[in-house]
């Protein structure tokens, strides 16, 4: 007789049902997982069968044949330990077929019978709802995680004996229910804006940045606080909605990096790779393809510290996710497209002794030394960085003032507001901020006087912009009139835009 119970696995940061079927039948005992299993599935039947058997509970001593449908896409993990042993249970009349109707089971299993935490559990969650599942039967470790998907009745326990009780009816377990008691909010006030000297128009063009999730390149010599405003840029940006959360945890969640009690990530990721890193650790990828940075900067901040040092062909696979906001990557089991909706920051010295351009005049760099380093970085990827910002030293007045700069909650506050009128104005396009409009947005959403026309088109001849740099400095002046809270973009916003586009002829960028 066959046994049918479900599961769930991971294919790229989403979901999908899988069928755990199990026949028994007459002949010699033996124990077969079919349907393309990798190692780690393969194993489970020896984790399954002491787990029961440490558990005081019966193994079937027939043939068994375990199938997981869909059989032509590769399962991988400990996922299915659960599925496979609540089948044999059911098959040995342990409880009855009724009590795993409409229900997926996800755990790994411990030798002595214990359920124990997976990755990307969240993500499963979320297909079950979706295909009309009531119920999910988990480990108590995952139990949390997966009460964020409402709808679901999530059923968390510690063991087998437990889960035999549970469905036969003699004990009574209730249903998990999401507690913001367990989130785990991270305090970044050691990084606060208020500690700045000096950089008004450097944090000036952050917060531009912030509130519309626009693209920075920052040049300066070192010393001058590019990695410092940097590391300070997570204190500002805005709040994220749930969905963004959502969506944020289940990226982290199939990654396995979700901290101990961290349920659901409130504070917007800041990634900080080093210049050693890889195309496929940037962008994702690997034997069993897993999120890259771009994808694990989702909602929030890529930020690469002096750019030139990083290979030149690993910061050019940010062209396409930097356009398309997403990252695809093809491998001889299928394709997988992971979201990488981020922020760049970067920073980079003028040259390769950092001076270039200082009022020190202490450059000793040649043109061709200059225009070598700076090449490293090319002019499309270049193109797609919305704000050009220099940073210059700090004076000594300002190092020496005892006085506060602004709080970073005090910019938090406005920049809050202008995503609020961004998430009202753009509510029916899937859209966040403003860095995200296409070109079909940018007629009704970034409408300009003759005025500001004729200011656009003199700046536009001037430097030589493309049509990308062109569309980008209408959404950074859309942001500059979402911060001053006016439905026009007047001269005074796309003057700022514009100012932020000019370091092209300075540095040869």
């Amino acid at each position: 007789m066959i046994y049918k119970v479900n599961s769930c696995s991971i294919y790229g940061i989403n979901g999908y049902i899988v069928k755990v079927e199990v026949d028994l039948s007459n002949g010699l005992p033996g124990f077969d997982i079919v349907g393309l299993p990798d190692t780690t599935v393969k194993e489970s039947k020896e984790r399954v069968k002491a787990a029961i058997k440490n558990s005081e509970l019966q193994f079937p001593h027939k043939r068994i044949t375990i199938n997981l449908a869909p059989a032509d896409i590769k399962k991988e993990g400990s996922v299915f330990d659960l599925a496979i042993a609540a089948g044999l249970l059911v098959s040995s009349m342990y409880f009855p077929e009724e009590a795993v109707e409409n229900t997926i089971f996800l755990g790994e299993l411990s030798l002595d019978g214990t359920i124990k935490g997976i990755k990307g559990i969240l993500p499963m969650c979320m297909e079950a709802k979706k295909q009309g599942f009531s119920r999910v039967i988990t480990s108590n470790e995952n139990a949390q995680e997966a009460a964020l998907v409402k709808g679901l009745e999530i059923i968390g326990i510690n063991d087998l004996k437990e889960m035999v009780e549970y469905l036969n009816g003699s004990l009574n377990i209730e249903p998990t229910v999401f507690s913001t008691k367990n989130l785990l909010i991270n305090d970044i006030d050691d990084w606060d804006f208020k500690d700045v000297k000096g950089q008004h128009m450097v944090k000036r063009a952050l917060e531009i940045a912030a509130a519309g999730s626009h693209n920075v390149l920052m040049v300066g010599p070192p010393g001058s606080g590019k990695t410092m405003l940097a590391r300070r840029l997570p204190s500002i940006l805005p709040d994220m909605t749930f969905e963004e959360s959502l969506e944020v945890t289940k990226i982290y969640s199939v990654a396995g990096l979700l901290k101990e009690g961290e349920n659901l990530i409130l504070k917007r990721p800041f990634r900080s790779p080093h210049h050693t890193i890889s195309a496929a650790s940037l962008t994702g990828g690997g034997r069993i393809p897993k999120p890259g940075e771009v994808s694990l900067a989702h909602f929030g901040v890529l930020f690469l510290d002096e750019m030139p040092e990083f290979p030149k062909h690993v910061l050019e696979v940010l062209r396409q996710p930097l356009e398309d906001e997403c990252v695809t990557i093809s491998r001889v089991n299928g394709t997988i497209t992971y979201p990488s909706k981020f922020m760049l920051i970067a920073s980079i010295n003028p040259c390769p002794c950092g001076y270039f351009g200082d009022d020190s005049n202490r450059c000793s760099c040649s043109a061709t030394q200059i225009k070598n380093y700076i090449g490293k970085i090319s002019g499309p990827l270049m193109d797609r960085i919305d704000l050009h910002i220099e940073v210059k030293p700090v004076k000594f007045n300002d190092l020496s003032n005892d006085s506060k700069s602004e709080s970073s909650s005090s910019i938090k506050e406005r920049i809050n507001k202008a995503r609020e009128i961004q998430l009202k104005r753009y509510a029916k396009d899937g859209i966040y901020f403003n860095s995200q409009l296409k070109p079909k947005h940018m007629n009704k959403y970034c409408k300009i006087g003759q005025k500001e026309k004729t200011l656009l088109k003199n700046a536009f001849e001037k430097y030589n912009m493309s049509a990308r740099a062109f569309n980008r400095i209408l959404k950074v002046a859309r942001t500059i009139a979402d911060l001053d809270y006016s439905e026009n973009i007047n001269m005074n916003h796309i003057a700022e835009a514009i100012q932020h586009r000019t370091l092209d002829k300075k540095y040869m960028l």
